[in-house]
């Protein structure tokens, strides 16, 4: 089964560009996007084959996520369940009969940090949300996360240390999810793979120079170790500042 995540940055955006094309070639189980900046009712996407669920953020042109799949879900949850952190439309879950699928959008500590308490109180929620799935079944978690791990993570580390995204923080929260029980699928089939980022700023030149960092991820489960197949990063993917990333399993 593939899976692919993929923040778009705008899905309108995308769409006059090359994203049905390659979300044709890519030809996933499993298609999950991030930030698609829109509401109900400001796309008709035809994707034959799949079934779509939305969840959108009630400020307009902002964050929201989607997922597409070819597999009908036994069940939908929009969110997490917890009043202050449901209305950005970041978290899809859909619920099979071995395993959840739950995209998410995580919130950005912005300039000078000024969303980083926040994003803490966020962390501290999903991840409670997260367990909570996984003490039913396994997990399959994917998105932009919203935080690269650790200095091979990014081109830049020395100079990006108190910047959203690098922060002492944001990097021990995603530590303390891996000690949870989970596995960060990529660094699990290449823990010392060097210069392969995930996003790029539109600014300096920085996909050409390759100045980017990895902060889209596929994090699963302890139990659901024996089926990883291979993990990937595609970045010769255009069209958002974010590249696709992908999970295979068996």
């Amino acid at each position: 089964m593939k899976f692919i995540s993929w923040n778009v940055n705008g899905l309108r955006a995308i769409v006059k560009k090359n994203f049905l094309e390659d979300f044709k070639q890519l030809d996933a189980d499993f298609f999950c996007l991030q930030e698609t900046k829109l509401q109900e009712g400001q796309i008709e996407l035809d994707l034959p084959g799949y079934y779509q669920y939305w969840n959108y953020a009630e400020k307009k042109g902002y964050s929201g996520t989607a997922i597409f799949t070819k597999h009908e879900p036994l069940s939908v949850q929009l969110g997490i369940g917890v009043e202050e952190h449901d209305h950005e439309g970041r978290v899809i879950t859909l619920e099979y009969p071995d395993y959840y699928l739950v995209t998410c959008y995580t919130p950005n500590s912005q300039n000078e940090l000024k969303r980083l308490d926040y994003r803490m109180t966020w962390e501290e929620a999903f991840l409670a949300y997260l367990n909570g799935l996984k003490e039913q079944k396994g997990v399959i978690l994917c998105g932009d996360l919203n935080v690269a791990h650790e200095n091979i993570d990014l081109k830049n580390w020395k100079t990006n240390q108190r910047n959203a995204g690098f922060t002492i923080e944001e990097r021990e929260k995603f530590s303390q999810l891996l000690n949870n029980g989970y596995i960060d699928t990529f660094r699990h089939f290449y823990p010392d793979q060097e210069g392969i980022y995930s996003w790029w700023s539109y600014r300096f030149n920085a996909r050409k120079n390759n100045a980017g960092w990895r902060i889209d991820y596929f994090v699963v489960s302890d139990d659901l170790k024996e089926r990883l197949v291979d993990a990937k990063i595609h970045t010769d993917i255009l069209g958002s500042d974010h590249c696709p990333v992908e999970l295979d399993l068996k």
